[in-house]
């Protein structure tokens, strides 16, 4: 598909051309997929941005809210407190997510609101020592 298109011929005729050599060659032969559905396409409704949701998932990506992230992010940092090693592990994970916390109560962005306060360290501290002994 390197060569340029000659003069006077038009483009369909040329690319018609290009397809049914490559094809003559085989080389449509073994591609992946070949004879298969498209994966996740629905044939009720069209997602005109299915590409991009689907190139997001394959690199891990998500399009949170900073404030619905953060409500995430705390859940998570609740879970990993409780399921920590050591007192200090639970204290240092419990005081990095209030400090993230207090930044978006003093400069909240645009959007819904965060609906959280600091959590207290020692009340946590606390529940983790009872589920620890029970």
């Amino acid at each position: 598909m390197t060569e340029r298109k000659p003069p006077g011929v038009s483009f369909e005729t040329w690319i018609d051309k290009q397809i049914r050599e490559a094809e003559a060659r085989g080389e449509f032969a073994e591609l992946a997929g070949a004879g298969k559905p498209l994966p996740s396409v629905s044939a009720t409704s069209y997602d005109e941005l299915w590409w991009i949701k689907q190139k997001m998932a394959r690199e891990g990506l998500s399009v949170l809210h900073p404030t619905l992230a953060l409500r995430k992010e705390a859940e998570d940092a609740l879970a990993a407190a409780a399921a920590a090693p050591s007192e200090r592990v639970v204290r240092r994970i419990v005081e990095d997510i209030n400090a993230k916390i207090r930044e978006v109560m003093f400069k909240p962005p645009p959007g819904p609101p965060l609906g959280l306060k600091p959590y207290d360290v020692e009340e946590i501290v606390r529940d983790w020592h009872e589920r620890r002994a029970g």
